[in-house]
């Protein structure tokens, strides 16, 4: 029963992030008068297929994922081929991908993200509308005889940064904590309206078997759960999830997390499956990191990406004439096979770990 549960999880979860990122695509792309061929839920062979407007809608085997298929985007323009299998052939409604103004298609590569930024926060607005508290930055309790209050941490101090990195949520205190080295931090505090810089924090250690872990020694205020906190801690969450995606990137790239801590879709599913084990709302906040992660991965300025798609229609932009659509293809295709040899690796680490 957890199986099958955590498989139907898991497709939905999927399913919706990538749908929503194709959404946004498919929507911009005919705001701007683009001739879309085809949108599609799932992948595979067509189950289901109508079309409307100059579009053929599909529904296809596989639940995982879809795509948009915009004229023109991928491939040198050629003579309309006759609609497979026999289906219903299209009447063209919009101009070719490439005929349409940058601005125009900047826009529609950069939709496709935004949605799931969009969708994170959508569902971080749910999660913490159901929740019970809503944490602050400000200290509320220092443990007496701790190493922190010896340090000079105060009740009422506004943590702003720790080791000179802003903080924005609770969140981004334990992650930055979890960080520190020596079980010591920098702390930048607002103490009675004034910023306070506090160096050398010291934390008391834990010891539990062979794993020395911090204990933290101070605790945080809730805040008053008003909608304008609401929607605050939401934003101010995206933000926080958007920015892990930069710090693990910058991890990997500095060595100071191994290559082999890589995760794959085998270590997604297998999060889904604890999550799901948790209750709704783990689920939703592990939604809400994998659809803000997806979002902020595509824009990076890499080819196959949507952010690989935006510096070439920047270049163009800029010299008035788009880069050939060969020289394109093939540098898309060569970021596709890298992105597959990274999944495939990252894979091989989630099976290594789970045997």
């Amino acid at each position: 029963m957890s199986f099958l549960i955590t498989t139907i999880v898991s497709i939905l979860i999927f399913s919706l992030v990538v749908m929503i990122h194709e959404l946004g695509h498919f929507l911009c792309a005919k705001k701007a008068g683009i001739q879309v061929n085809e949108f599609s839920i799932g992948m595979g062979p067509a189950l289901f297929t109508r079309v409307k407007n100059g579009t053929r809608y599909s529904v296809r085997a596989l639940p995982v994922g879809g795509y948009v298929s915009m004229e023109g985007e991928d491939e040198e323009l050629e003579e309309e081929e006759p609609a497979p299998g026999g289906e219903e052939p299209l009447e063209k409604t919009g101009l070719p991908y490439p005929q349409v103004k940058v601005w125009k298609r900047f826009i529609v590569v950069a939709a496709g993200a935004v949605m799931n930024l969009v969708l994170g926060f959508v569902v971080l607005l749910v999660l913490f509308s159901g929740a019970d508290t809503l944490g602050s930055r400000t200290v509320a309790l220092v443990e007496e005889g701790s190493s922190v209050e010896a340090s000079g941490l105060q009740v009422g101090d506004e943590i702003l940064a720790i080791n000179g990195r802003r903080c924005f949520v609770t969140n981004d205190i334990v992650y930055e904590l979890q960080r520190s080295e020596d079980f010591t931090a920098d702390f930048t505090v607002r103490r009675n309206g004034e910023k306070v810089q506090l160096d050398d924090i010291r934390f008391d250690q834990v010891e539990t078997g062979d794993t020395v872990t911090m204990d933290m020694g101070f605790k945080v205020y809730a805040l008053e759960k008003t909608p304008l906190n609401v929607i605050r801690q939401a934003f101010d969450y995206t933000l926080f999830y958007a920015r892990l995606v930069f710090r693990s990137l910058l991890d990997l790239v500095t060595q100071r997390v191994s290559v082999t801590e890589l995760t794959g879709p085998v270590g997604i599913v297998s999060a889904i499956n604890q999550a799901a084990g948790m209750g709704v709302a783990e689920v939703l906040s592990l939604l809400a990191l994998l659809t803000v992660n997806l979002g902020i991965f595509n824009l990076l300025p890499f080819p196959a990406l949507d952010g690989g798609k935006l510096v070439f229609l920047l270049i163009e932009g800029i010299f008035r004439r788009p880069l050939p659509k060969r020289f394109e293809i093939w540098v898309n295709l060569a970021g596709l096979f890298f992105l597959f040899a990274v999944m495939i690796f990252a894979t091989v680490n989630d099976i290594t770990r789970l045997f």
